[in-house]
């Protein structure tokens, strides 16, 4: 229970490692925030993690991350009705294959700004409620920004989504620089392949899934809640001396 009495917020928490995140915050105590673009996969998470416990420890506000309105909306929220932020997750984000030389300037634009705009802006605004709570607590606070292998190796017909990660992994080191007089630590978590709704259409393919199992040392794809193990330790306070820092999760790929 290493978030009793803690709040969270999670974005891009209606599937994937998102909800994954959520629900094993809240199973540790924390409550929950729920926050992306689509309320009735919100509101699945939700269900699912207020069906466990005695009293809800989700709620859902939908938001769009990647707009700068709704992202000051649900940090007034946030504001006035818990003053305070102890945990806070960046896991918007997606992609789509392109080649570059045909891609799109929308299509650029669309993946930079779900990947890398959004945790700008999450965490900025935000960013200030836990600074200021800070100044009149201590307590264990923490930012985590979910990146991924693709910063670490560009892939494929990916250009937009490998530079969008590789750019969270170096502004998640500037704001550890940032908010450390404030005791805020920052840190990101780079999942490798991952059964996901992103990875689906992918993982339906057989010579894709063994091309995977070949090029990963634990030869295998990796699930939701074993990023979500990792993202609920470099939240938690066992992670103190920690920030700045990337954590890769990816089941061994980049030492093949």
């Amino acid at each position: 229970m290493r978030f009793t009495q803690s709040i969270a917020l999670v974005t891009g928490s209606g599937s994937g490692i998102g909800r994954a995140a959520a629900v094993r915050l809240a199973s540790e105590g924390a409550k929950v925030i729920l926050t992306g673009r689509t309320r009735s996969k919100l509101e699945e998470t939700a269900q699912i993690i207020n069906q466990k416990s005695k009293i809800p420890m989700a709620e859902v506000f939908a938001a769009d991350c990647t707009d700068e309105e709704d992202v000051e909306e649900l940090a007034e929220y946030v504001s006035q009705h818990y003053g305070d932020l102890h945990v806070l997750v960046n896991n918007a984000g997606g992609s789509r294959n392109s080649n570059l030389l045909k891609m799109p300037l929308q299509e650029w634009d669309e993946v930079q700004d779900v990947n890398l705009k959004s945790v700008f802006l999450v965490s900025k605004a935000l960013g200030k409620i836990m600074v200021e709570a800070a100044k009149r607590e201590e307590h264990n606070r923490a930012i985590v920004n979910i990146a991924s292998l693709s910063g670490h190796q560009a892939g494929a017909e990916i250009p937009h989504y490998s530079a969008a990660k590789a750019a969270v992994i170096n502004l998640t080191r500037s704001f550890a620089l940032e908010l450390s007089p404030y005791g805020i630590r920052v840190n990101s978590v780079s999942p490798g392949f991952v059964a996901t709704p992103l990875t689906e259409s992918g993982l339906q393919n057989e010579r894709f899934v063994k091309a995977i199992q070949r090029n990963t040392a634990l030869r295998r794809v990796g699930n939701p809640e074993e990023i979500a193990n990792v993202i609920a330790f470099a939240a938690s306070y066992e992670a103190s001396y920690m920030t700045g820092t990337d954590l890769l999760v990816d089941g061994g790929w980049l030492i093949k």
